[in-house]
Formats: C-alpha cells, sequence, structure tokens
C-alpha cells in the first residue's frame, strides 16, 4: 500500500500553531540580534540513529512559512530507511529563517520519524504473517493527523481517526448498558448503516456472546497468545479479530502467531521516542573539517 502524503490544508495549520508557539509576540529575538539579515546559509538535516523517516512536510513548511525564501531540497521520502549520517535534506536560504525554524522543523521530524520508527520495528516482528500492527487514539491533542500519517510511513495501519467514525463499545459501555449483548444492540440501534461495530472483551465468555448477536470486529484484551488462538478459533473468520494489551517487538510475533488480523498498540504514538535528527550548517561543518585536518599537518 503506497503512502499517501496528507494535504497541506491538514499539516499547516499543526506547523503554524507550533511556530506560533515559539515566535510568540516578538519574534526570534536573538536571530534578529545576532545574524544580519542578508546573510544565507545552506544546512543540512541529518540522521544521527538508525530508523524511518516519516514528517518531511511538517519540516519543510516550518521552514517556508517562516520564510518563503527557504528552499528545502529532499534526499529522501517518508517511509525510507536511514542510517546515522544519512543527509535527509538540504535546505538553502536567509540564515535568520534558517534558525528560528530549525526547532520546529526537527520537532515535527524527530517526533514523527520516531513513531515511523517503532512502528517498524513491530511490522518487522510480525513479518511474514496475515497481521497487521495498528495504532490507537492515544495521541497527542492537535497532532492526531499527523501522528497517524507516521504509523503508515513505518509500515502500519490506522485504527479509527475519533469518536465520530466508528463504534468501539469497551467495558465502561459494557457496565453501563448491563452487558456486551445489550451494549451492542444499543450501538447497533443507534448508529447509520455506515458504521462499523467493535466491541472490547478480555473474557472468552463475552466473545461467546457477541458473536451470538453478531458484530464487525472484537477487540481482544490483555489476552495470553494461547486465549487468542481460542479467541480466533471462536469468531472463525465472522468479524475481525483485534488483539491489545502488553505488545512490544519481542511479544509482538507470538501474538500475531494466535491468527488475530491485527495488534493495536497505544504507545506507538504516545510513548515512541524521539528519532535523533540533526540539523548541521554545511559551511561551519566544512570549516571544522578544515581546522581539524591542519592540526592532523601540524602533528
Amino acid at each position: 500500500m503506497s503512502l499517501v502524503p496528507l494535504p497541506r490544508l491538514i499539516v499547516e495549520p499543526m506547523v503554524r500553531a507550533a511556530l506560533l508557539e515559539d515566535l510568540g509576540l516578538a519574534g526570534d529575538i536573538t536571530s534578529a540580534a545576532v545574524i544580519p539579515a542578508e546573510h544565507h546559509s545552506t544546512v543540512v538535516m541529518a540522521a544521527r540513529q538508525p530508523g524511518v523517516i516519516a514528517g518531511l512536510d511538517a519540516a519543510d513548511l516550518a521552514f517556508t512559512l517562516v520564510d518563503p525564501a527557504i528552499v528545502m531540497r529532499r534526499h529522501l521520502d517518508d517511509g525510507q530507511a536511514v542510517k546515522p549520517g544519512d543527509v535527509i535534506a538540504t535546505i538553502e536560504g536567509p540564515s535568520r529563517g534558517l534558525l528560528t525554524a530549525e526547532r520546529t522543523a526537527l520537532n515535527f521530524l524527530g517526533h514523527l520519524s520516531g513513531i515511523a520508527t517503532v512502528t517498524a520495528a513491530i511490522a518487522a516482528a510480525i513479518s511474514g504473517t496475515k497481521t497487521s500492527v495498528a495504532c490507537t487514539r492515544k495521541t497527542t491533542p492537535g497532532l492526531r493527523a499527523l501522528e497517524k500519517y507516521a504509523v503508515r510511513a513505518g509500515g502500519g495501519m490506522n485504527h479509527r481517526f475519533a469518536l465520530y467514525d466508528a463504534v468501539l463499545v469497551k467495558d465502561n459501555h459494557v457496565a453501563i448498558a448491563g452487558g456486551v449483548a445489550e451494549a451492542i444492540r444499543r450501538a447497533r440501534a443507534g448508529v447509520g448503516h455506515m458504521i462499523k461495530i467493535e466491541v472490547e472483551v478480555d473474557r472468552l465468555d463475552q466473545l461467546q456472546e457477541a458473536m451470538a448477536v453478531g458484530v464487525d470486529a472484537v477487540l481482544l484484551d490483555n489476552m495470553t497468545p494461547d486465549q487468542l488462538r481460542e479467541a480466533v478459533g471462536i469468531v472463525a473468520g465472522r468479524a475481525i479479530t483485534e488483539a491489545s494489551g502488553r505488545v512490544a517487538p519481542a511479544t509482538a510475533a507470538a501474538i500475531a502467531a494466535s491468527g488475530v488480523d491485527l495488534i493495536s498498540v497505544g504507545w506507538l504514538t504516545h510513548s515512541a521516542p524521539v528519532l535523533d535528527i540533526g540539523l548541521d550548517f554545511v559551511e561551519a561543518a566544512a570549516t571544522a573539517e578544515k581546522g581539524r585536518k591542519q592540526v592532523a599537518q601540524m602533528r
């Protein structure tokens, strides 16, 4: 499945909000005071860790919204793997704008690439099985569209985007409704024919109850691989099976071996470590290298 970029209409408000948070009412007072307005530079964004790239559109927008004269040339695309030292993009333009946008651009690129990287690790652990990895609604407020895009860049799938696009009957819904079957009946009566219904269960007897009334998908929460295998047998292809809980690269293969269709992982978006990506001035790097060579010759 090809990676479809998010429309600028969706990405730009998030980048604008981040820049406004950083610039406040006075702008970048440090760069304005220290850097001459006419000074231009060339910089490169390079990976300092192995991982998978995501968020180049957001990074690009951070620079061009600060100064339209800045041009970013990409050497890699979202979804591509990187190793330390790989140059991701070259950016040229007024130095003030480059420095003003640098942190916002790297915040987006590092965060989203971190999500893509951990997603790719889970996807690799379950490769060769029928199971796919999916994210959840455990996203950073205001950044959900970008974070779910990063999951796709890492080879994962998206769960529902929000409360409005699918029904997910969870344990608290079941408790208030008085049971799994009653909760499903109420859900079916309350939504249109285009809305799919999923129910969360953590016991096999609840699963039996759900299958008796019919449901589109079942979320099998915190079950062992043996329980998941039994659950898949009970469902017997009548609904999509989704496993959640205790998922890590080390445990994902055993979960996938149970035959579930999906593994959903909340920490892909809420706890993924940032991928270390740096921005280096080409002139500064060249000067430093020249200095090192001169010192070496003197020795």
